[in-house]
């Protein structure tokens, strides 16, 4: 059960900008905060479900849209122009800009926030994990561009998932990762790229399974059940 869903407006300490993002309110007492972050297809509906979803588990969800600034309300499809319209945005967005934008995202919520992100916002969770201040913890859906982030760890807890069966995600892109940071949980699953998502690719027991964990990181890193 979730209280309303509505958009918000938050302003970024990089240079004013002001992003909408969706927030969906839990009904019943607050487990804590949730930044949930896009992947390169927008703040789509599914995203906007995926947050209600958080919204019914006891967190306040924001979902920013982190592309606003290169394209007003972006919403792709997934087929072959919507990906890559998609990547293209992805591309032109500075992870400095992504950082800033996140921050006001952590700002807007009452702490403990956490942090989780798919594909494109699974490398940007870990970003926001290394570098935005008040994350209590970070869940890493198959975070293809961590490779450029590798050298920044994260500051809180973290967990990272990948699909052994992801094309665009090498086995040895994981294991570099696994390597550098041997005490960070990495979770590898049979499933492909996007196993939590609605796609094609979609798998039901890896989804499962990876949501379980999450929501077992954030109720030890201070996700318990609050006051209304």
């Amino acid at each position: 059960m979730r209280g309303m869903a509505k958009i918000v407006t938050l302003v970024s300490p990089l240079d004013g900008f002001e992003l909408p993002a969706y927030h969906a309110a839990p009904a019943d007492a607050r487990r804590g905060g949730l930044v949930l972050i896009q992947e390169i297809f927008g703040v789509t509906d599914h995203i906007r479900a995926v947050a209600d979803s958080y919204a019914d588990e006891g967190y306040e969800v924001i979902a920013p849209s982190l592309f606003e600034r290169h394209q007003r309300d972006f919403q792709a499809g997934y087929d072959a122009d919507g990906m890559a319209r998609g990547r293209e945005l992805s591309e032109q967005t500075p992870w400095a800009e992504v950082a800033a934008d996140l921050s006001a995202a952590v700002a807007a919520l009452q702490p403990p926030v956490f942090v989780v992100g798919f594909c494109w916002g699974g490398t940007a969770a870990w970003l926001a994990a290394a570098r935005v201040a008040g994350v209590a913890a970070a869940s890493c859906y198959y975070g293809r561009r961590i490779p450029e982030l590798i050298d920044e760890p994260p500051q809180c807890p973290a967990i990272l998932h990948f699909g052994r069966h992801d094309a665009s995600i090498p086995p040895e892109v994981v294991d570099a990762i696994a390597d550098q940071y041997p005490d960070l949980p990495v979770y590898r699953y049979d499933a492909g790229h996007g196993f939590a998502s609605d796609r094609a690719d979609h798998h039901p027991d890896a989804a499962r399974l990876a949501r379980l964990r999450t929501l077992q990181l954030f109720a030890l890193n201070g996700g318990g059940r609050g006051e209304m």
